[in-house]
């Protein structure tokens, strides 16, 4: 990753490390890379999530993509799929959200799809970077070649319907559903009860400060304890800007990324439709799901942390469906990112059509238990973790004393200013003790603590 781009586009807090200034430069940087010398404008969409600063930022972006020649479309606040597909449905040269997706409301993001709808390569990232860092003033277009702004707020029924024909038949279905406060609620709302689901919605009142507060999938506990005071057959949760999807069954219990995949990956090998037998997910992916999809004949891609990793995998070799344990699922036959609200339908639609409850899916396998802390790092001490030997051989240490009964992974985060420190294994004291000797030498060697 670069200086300003992390794993899932450029992430800060505003008006402090993203401000309008940035969004500006963002936005020249980006239309300078799209222009070429036909004298075509390109057209830019461009959708947001329901945090206070994202008006600000969606300005200043937009203002930067004129003034050197691109058009702007601007959808208004959608979930960030909902951009990816629209970029393509409307022949559009790229799609940009503002979003830091499951993030705390003052932080905020921009990311970006080429016109095929997928998150740009590391190649054009640099690019992009290097034009927005280099000194002096970027060029400006002036009299006929400024670009103009259009509204695309009609777009979203295009992605609603395109949602709606990939899943029907949720009548039997009483659904509790968390938006999180994000951009998930207008479009849930209309497509569950489309698709014939009893649904009650939660996190559905954006105010620009409560999104993903107390709600949405990095919160379940609220949607846990809901589900079963009255008496739902499950719980979905999205994340702030709809990429993510997590889920309960009727007893309260989580449904990870890795459940959810594995029930579609089975699902999909069933109607021969998972391609070369094979799901890609993360190293983060539990091991009770890897030893559970090889006893069924599914081989696993394991890639670096960030669904964009898990995409590459994906298309490189033909796959179908990967993700990640955080709620990521990509569905490769019919979106080209991430897509919360697809998920959703997919695993709504396998529960209507098994006749079982959720508790009984959710009991596909046994999960290894896992411990993950999270240290707070700014990027210094992010950089100097990485460059330190003598911890890097302390935490081999700690692998070998789990005697391949589990396994450590410490890694920095590309989306937060995180050192994250996951422990899995079979003996839950071991993991805890594990863990706590790690972040202990972390926070002595590279926070001085």
């Amino acid at each position: 990753m670069g200086k300003l781009f992390g794993t899932d586009g450029i992430r800060g807090v505003a008006n402090e490390t993203l401000d309008a200034k940035l969004a500006y430069r963002v936005g020249q940087a980006a239309a300078i890379s799209l222009c070429d010398d036909s004298g075509t404008k390109p057209t830019v969409v461009i959708g947001k999530d329901t945090r206070i600063s994202s008006d600000m930022l969606e300005g200043a972006l937009v203002a930067g993509l004129t003034a050197c020649g691109c058009n702007a479309i601007l959808l208004g606040v959608v979930p960030t799929p909902a951009v990816a597909y629209l970029t393509i449905y409307l022949h559009a040269d790229a799609g940009v959200v503002i979003s830091a997706s499951h993030n705390p409301y003052e932080h905020n993001g921009i990311k970006m799809f080429s016109s095929e709808g997928f998150k740009l390569n590391d190649a054009l990232e640099a690019r992009i970077e290097e034009l927005i860092l280099q000194d002096g003033e970027l060029p400006v277009k002036t009299h006929g070649e400024i670009g103009q702004v259009m509204s695309g707020s009609f777009a979203a029924e295009y992605y609603l319907d395109h949602l709606a024909s990939t899943v029907d038949g949720l009548e039997p279905l009483r659904v509790l559903i968390d938006c999180a406060n994000g951009a998930s609620a207008v479009v849930a709302q209309k497509l569950f009860p489309r698709l014939g689901a009893k649904c009650t919605f939660i996190g559905i009142e954006p105010d620009g400060q409560n999104i993903n507060k107390g709600v949405g999938s990095t919160h379940l506990e609220n949607l846990e304890k809901a589900v079963v005071a009255g008496g739902f057959d499950c719980g979905i949760a999205f994340d702030g800007d709809a990429d993510r999807c997590l889920a309960c069954d009727e007893k309260g219990r989580e449904m990870d990324g890795d459940k959810i995949i594995a029930l579609l990956a089975m699902t999909m090998k069933e109607k021969d439709r998972l391609d070369g037998d094979t799901a890609v997910v993360t190293v983060m992916s539990n091991l009770g799901f890897i030893k559970y999809m090889e006893s069924q004949g599914i081989h696993t891609e394991k890639t670096a942390v960030g669904d964009r990793y898990v995409l590459e995998n994906m298309r490189e070799n033909g796959y179908a469906i990967g993700g990640e344990q955080s709620g990521h699922v990509i569905l490769l036959h019919h979106a080209t990112t991430g897509d919360g609200e697809l998920t959703a339908g997919k695993l709504l639609k396998l529960l209507a059509e098994s006749g079982k409850k959720m508790s009984e899916l959710n009991g596909i396998y046994a999960q290894y238990p896992q411990v993950l802390v999270n240290v707070t790092a700014n990027a210094a001490q992010k950089a100097a973790y990485k460059e330190d030997e003598v911890l890097a051989g302390f935490i081999e240490n700690e692998q070998q004393k789990l005697m391949g009964m589990g396994r450590v992974l410490v890694r920095v985060s590309g989306t937060e200013p995180k050192i994250r420190v996951m422990v899995e294994g079979q003996d839950l004291d071991a993991i805890h003790r594990c863990a706590d000797r790690i972040v202990d030498k972390i926070n002595k060697r590279i926070l001085g603590q």
